[in-house]
């Protein structure tokens, strides 16, 4: 496997469909969460702000991962796009992601980063609770097909 943060041709819907598939077929939702994710993920693409960062796992040429962390203001980031494919997971590549993205959350000098998510990811959320993330906020909304609680996030550094 290889991590690498430099996007390529065809990284960017690569990152949509991973997202599109695998939730729709782990949670059950529906062709808008595509669309969700990919309208910002365009935005951070073209923004190429030097404070931002994605991190992308390769297994023979295919995304089987991500993690990204996007600028909220001078002092707080958001991780974004977080996911790593059933064939990739148990092999420690959450926490590295997690790792690589607040180790540099912490060289770009911001003091909080936030993430959103919604309930019922419990392996995601057991590993932003072992690195000192926060609930901070919930509502219920319908998003991507059915009703979801939304959570938001938050660890100082």
């Amino acid at each position: 496997m290889i991590i690498t943060n430099v996007l390529e041709p065809g990284d960017l819907g690569q990152i949509v469909r991973q997202h599109g598939l695998l939730y729709a077929r782990e949670y059950g939702y529906d062709h808008t969460f595509e669309a969700y994710v990919a309208e910002p993920l365009a935005q951070f693409a073209i923004r190429n702000n030097p404070r931002e960062r994605i991190w992308l796992v390769k297994l023979d040429g295919n995304l089987v991962g991500s993690i990204c962390i996007c600028e909220k203001s001078p002092t707080v980031a958001q991780l974004r796009w977080f996911s790593i494919d059933p064939v990739a997971r148990g092999k420690g590549l959450g926490k590295q992601l997690i790792d690589s993205a607040l180790g540099f959350c912490a060289e770009q000098g911001y003091s909080k980063v936030i993430l959103w998510t919604v309930a019922g990811l419990a392996v995601s959320k057991a590993l932003y609770l072992r690195n000192g993330f926060q609930l901070v906020e919930e509502a219920e909304r319908e998003l991507w097909g059915k009703m979801q609680l939304e959570q938001c996030y938050e660890k100082d550094l």
